[in-house]
């Protein structure tokens, strides 16, 4: 049996796609917007040995499977087509599969995975999370190429979900606008002292210096982002009120802050880890002093806060883990913090990863220069995919505002909010 007669079994003869393979083989609508092209019997071997969206990852960013066309629209189309697809089915075709004696030869030998899959990815729970470990795991996604990111982000330099306050906001005025709606909830004023956790290139710290006069501090794990921030901040001039340090947050010795800001921090935190984590938050605010965490979330507590086979912890975001947004609300409050607000921009997120991606198509040519095939091929799959699950609700974006209380219980809040939501 060919590739392309297995393929049309499994999602049937009209699929969306145009389907070919190394063997000489179509099926599928010739000439559609979509084509996928099974390069090697190699890629047979990658969904044998790691079934789901690990072996397809594998297998595309080694090269071994390519995919013609939009990459976002490849992805829904596939996980529509496959969605009916059972484990019998599988099982059925792969028997199928190994009769053919090249692809017999394939299968039967576990290929080592491509080198953009982070080798420590694969550990006991317990030994997660030592600021060691933390670096690397930082480091291996953030370390990448700081003129890489500058093409995929834009001038914002900002890799956190946008805000779009207008249907037509272009991503850097909506990474503006997210920028200073974290400002307004934190109630920002000149004078203060802002502490901007996991801070990335300092565009929340900058953003803070200039804007409202604040003496802000961010700290990342990560040294590339570091250096250029603390460039950025001098080209720009604001040496007088704005630092960012190659730093773990747990190693700031500072306290009395009036605010802290944590943007796409928590997700490398660790579920066992919450507690001291905002404790460790709670403890450097003044009473008064409020908390903007802004984190990615799952839509609810009954999935495992990680896979640890699965893509984005071998590729992306090593050890990152995942809560729902009541999981965080529960934590920050056990922590001592009396939640005033919180809001979901799960579309503002999709919308964001779009633009990204974008970006990235734009700077092709460039990235792959700079980075590597594999690595932009990494990217490429990874945006168009979380950008899909943002779409479906398979996770999702909060920002929570928290409050630390002063010994008599109070606020210092205002009666109503004073920001736009």
């Amino acid at each position: 049996m060919t590739l392309a007669r297995v393929f049309e079994e499994l999602v049937g003869p009209e699929a969306p796609v145009e389907f070919a393979a190394y063997d000489g083989s179509r099926a599928g609508v010739p000439g559609a917007g979509i084509r996928v092209d099974v390069r090697s019997p190699y890629a047979v071997s990658n969904l044998v040995h790691s079934p789901g969206s690990l072996g397809l990852a594998r297998a595309y960013v080694s090269g071994h499977l390519d995919v013609d066309g939009d990459i976002y629209t490849a992805l829904s189309t596939m996980q529509q087509m496959f969605d009916d697809v059972t484990p019998g089915d599988k099982m059925r075709m792969l028997a199928h599969v190994v009769r053919d004696p090249l692809l017999r030869a394939a299968v039967s030998r576990r290929l080592d995975p491509p080198p953009q899959e982070a080798p420590f990815s694969r550990v006991p729970a317990w030994l997660r999370h030592s600021k060691q470990r933390d670096a690397k795991a930082i480091s291996h996604h953030y370390d990448v190429s700081n003129t890489f990111y500058e093409w995929v982000l834009g001038p914002s330099m900002a890799y956190t979900c946008a805000c779009y306050p207008e249907e037509g906001s272009t991503l850097e005025e909506a990474q503006d606008f997210k920028h200073d709606l974290v400002a307004r909830k934190l109630d920002l004023r000149p004078g203060m002292r802002l502490l901007d956790v996991g801070c990335g290139w300092g565009g929340m710290v900058m953003h803070a210096a200039k804007e409202y006069g604040v003496k802000a501090l961010g700290v990342t794990l990560s040294k590339q982002q570091a250096e250029w921030a603390q460039k950025a901040i001098a080209d720009r001039g604001l040496s007088a009120l704005a630092e960012v340090r190659h730093l773990d947050y747990r190693d700031v010795t500072e306290s009395g802050f009036d605010a802290v800001s944590s943007i796409g921090l928590t997700e490398h935190i660790g579920k066992a880890n919450l507690p001291a984590y905002f404790s460790f938050l709670h403890g450097k605010l003044k009473p008064g002093g409020r908390l903007l965490n802004h984190t990615i979330t799952r839509p609810d507590n009954l999935a495992p806060a990680m896979r640890p086979g699965g893509f984005i912890n071998r590729y992306v975001f090593p050890d990152g883990e995942l809560e729902g947004p009541g999981y965080i609300q529960s934590q920050m409050n056990d922590a001592g913090f009396e939640i005033r607000h919180q809001e979901n921009l799960r579309e503002h997120y999709a919308r964001t990863l779009e633009a990204w991606g974008r970006n990235l198509e734009e700077h092709w040519d460039e990235a792959v220069a700079e980075v590597g095939e594999g690595t932009s091929r990494v990217w490429r799959v990874y945006m168009a995919g979380c950008r899909l699950g943002f779409d479906l609700n398979w996770i999702q974006l909060h920002q929570t505002l928290g409050v630390k209380l002063d010994e008599n219980g109070r606020s210092h809040m205002p009666l109503r909010p004073t920001w736009a939501s």
